[in-house]
């Protein structure tokens, strides 16, 4: 089961680097609407996300039910790193404190 839960985090971290990439593509100005939704970014970032939702689905063979929500959360901490370092976004003192909190939930819910 380890080996799944793993692969469910993963699965997490990969949609937040779809998001990221998707994120970076809206910031730039397009021509036009379709340029704007058919680009090599958002081509990229939609398969990436199709390919997260592939491994979710595997996972939850395994993982219970009651865990995934849990696992999920972790894409926060994952989407305020990647917005740190690659898009070089501030994190606050109230965001700091809400990923601490949410660790804590993680770590306390590990715990029973």
């Amino acid at each position: 089961m380890t080996l799944y839960i793993f692969l469910f985090v993963f699965s997490v971290f990969i949609s937040s680097v779809s998001q990221t990439i998707l994120k970076t593509s809206a910031e730039k100005k397009y021509d036009n609407r379709l340029q704007e939704y058919l680009n090599p970014k958002v081509i990229i970032a939609y398969g990436i996300f199709f390919l997260s939702s592939l491994i979710t689905v595997v996972a939850y063979k395994y993982v219970p039910l009651s865990l995934g929500p849990i696992l999920e959360s972790c894409g926060y901490i994952f989407i305020t790193l990647l917005g740190y370092f690659i898009l070089h976004e501030k994190v606050g003192k109230k965001k700091l404190i809400g990923l601490i909190v949410i660790l804590m939930g993680i770590s306390i819910f590990n715990m029973q």
